[in-house]
């Protein structure tokens, strides 16, 4: 009976201390602030959050002191946080974290601390966190910490520019500390998918954590640079694929990959495995003799972005693929781009591996040029039907002049798309004029490889390199899409955040292959992309979702 008892004493106590555990872990689960009233709302501070209401300013770079904790998102217009007053409470004593935002050029100044009013209570007056977060579009974010007692508070500002980050309940180990956080300036505020204050068109639901093609695959044994743009397509449950091969050549550097390239086609039944079929065409990797567009040089160079489009009339498959000149000296060393179509001498569908033929210029460098452009010429061609015997094409620039008296080795940068009409596939292509040329409402200076599709009778949809993070450009460094009701118009971008689903194996998102209905709204995306680490670039695939309410509401 005693050893009974014993034990059943060592048992209470045992009960009565884990108890007591996760009484304490609810109790630090408890939100240490919370508002009072319906006029503001929070969000878990993350990268991609929008931190204000109503804008497309995201978290472009966060410091892991403050990740994670729930900022009061407020109304944002012409970059201020119009004047208001935040009633909130406290659990205990803490301290609320205040976000100013400065010139990174300045000195710190308490000038935007002293537009807020924060009561009775205790103002840190040195910032705790220097460079704690980067807003893209908006100046350096230093941290400054309040200390509130118990209670019932108010906190009230005029005009400011500056955020309510969430609050801790100690600051010792914060005082002090650079979170190296650039100025947010650096990047142009854009939308993420399922960030913004409008609704996600597109849910990312599913995709492999690793490459699909990749270094060492059957197939790969002589791409020593992998892969880049083209398209993929699905005819009768089989996925071909077109990626530019960089090939390159044993024993050469990596710069040649981009030179020696080669278009591959390549099958696959599930998208992810994937077997290497032929070449369809393989560039001669030669190098140019004159800067200047001259027939001396090999125009021939270097081989990309091949799109295969389906003939309905002609019953066959036709093929758009870029042609270059390779400059070893001037940036871009890709120049003077050509346009070229192919049609497959097999025909039907199922004829989409060809063979095909070299086929003929349709779009090149001449006197219709546009200066934007520019030297690369004509990087990419993607043709779409708009009416019955009316087409429209995408066509990319990049390297832009500012005037003529700069071709050919003065350069600029910017990556710009254009529009060319014809009455049928095979041309002649006219280029829209300056009036609507380059098309600036989807990204002001960055959009490469646009292939389009339509989402519905109302809308079309174009997807794209949405801009690498790297080579000292600040872009979303995602897959972007615009929508259009006519083909000509089309919207602001937006972009896919696949890493939030996928585990982020890539350093630099490239360029989208295709955006596959599999059904029940149900979307493949295979793509290509770079992991910094190896020569070798990659193909990943992913999977998205459409919401058709959200459409719906888009194509009004």
């Amino acid at each position: 009976m005693k050893i009974f008892c014993k034990r059943t004493f060592r048992t209470l106590l045992l009960f009565v201390f884990l108890h007591s555990l996760c009484i304490e872990q609810v109790d630090a689960q408890k939100p240490l602030y919370k508002l009072i009233g319906e006029h503001y709302t929070t969000v878990k501070l993350s990268e991609f959050v929008n931190v204000f209401s109503d804008a497309k300013n995201s978290v472009a770079r966060i410091s892991k002191q403050i990740n994670g904790l729930e900022a009061v998102k407020m109304p944002l217009t012409s970059n201020l946080v119009k004047g208001g007053t935040l009633k909130f409470t406290t659990n205990s004593q803490c301290y609320l974290l205040i976000g100013i935002f400065r010139d990174s050029s300045a000195v710190i100044t308490s000038s935007s601390l002293s537009a807020i009013n924060f009561g009775h209570d205790e103002l840190k007056k040195t910032p705790i966190i220097k460079n704690a977060i980067s807003i893209t579009g908006l100046p350096a974010v230093d941290v400054y910490a309040v200390r509130y007692k118990k209670g019932v508070h108010d906190l009230k500002w005029t005009d400011n520019l500056f955020m309510i980050l969430g609050a801790v309940s100690s600051i010792t180990n914060f005082t002090g500390q650079d979170a190296g956080c650039p100025d947010g300036r650096l990047w142009e505020p854009f939308y993420i998918d399922g960030f913004a204050s409008k609704k996600a068109l597109f849910e990312i639901v599913g995709g492999l954590d690793k490459p699909v093609l990749d270094e060492g695959m059957d197939g790969t044994e002589d791409i020593y640079g992998g892969f880049e743009g083209g398209v993929c397509v699905k005819i009768e449950g089989v996925y071909h694929m077109f990626p530019t091969e960089r090939a390159g050549e044993k024993g050469k550097d990596y710069v040649y990959d981009r030179v020696k390239t080669r278009i591959g086609h390549w099958t696959s039944k599930d998208a992810v495995n994937w077997k290497r079929v032929s070449t369809i065409y393989q560039a001669s990797g030669t190098y140019s003799v004159t800067h200047d567009d001259n027939p001396l040089n090999d125009r021939r160079g270097a081989i990309w972005s091949y799109m295969p489009v389906f003939n309905e009339k002609a019953n066959k498959w036709y093929g758009y693929y870029l042609a270059y000149t390779v400059d070893k000296e001037i940036s871009p060393n890709h120049s003077f781009g050509r346009i070229w179509r192919t049609e497959s001498e097999t025909p039907g569908r199922t004829g989409i591996g060809g063979p095909y033929k070299e086929g003929v210029i349709i779009m090149e460098p001449g006197l219709d040029t546009q200066l934007w452009e520019g030297r690369q010429g004509v990087d990419s061609f993607f043709p779409y039907q708009i009416g019955h015997n009316e087409w429209l094409a995408f066509y990319g620039g990049a390297y832009p002049y500012k005037s003529i008296k700069d071709y050919p080795d003065k350069p600029g940068k910017g990556w710009f798309v254009g529009l060319a009409k014809s009455q049928s596939m095979e041309g002649p292509w006219t280029r829209m004029d300056t009036t609507i040329n380059p098309i600036k409402t989807i990204h002001p200076w960055f959009i490469e490889n646009p292939i389009v599709y339509k989402l519905s009778e109302e809308c079309y949809i174009t997807i794209f390199d949405g801009g690498p993070e790297g080579w000292g450009h600040h872009l979303p460094n995602m897959i972007g899409y615009s929508l259009s009701k006519d083909g000509y118009n089309w919207s602001e971008a937006a972009y896919l955040p696949i890493e939030t689903k996928v585990k982020k194996w890539w350093d630099i998102m490239r360029t989208p292959m295709c955006l596959i209905d599999e059904g029940n709204d149900i979307f493949t995306i295979v793509y290509a992309a770079i992991d910094l680490k190896k020569r070798f670039h990659p193909m990943g695939k992913v999977q998205v979702k459409l919401n058709r309410d959200v459409l719906k509401d888009r194509s009004l």
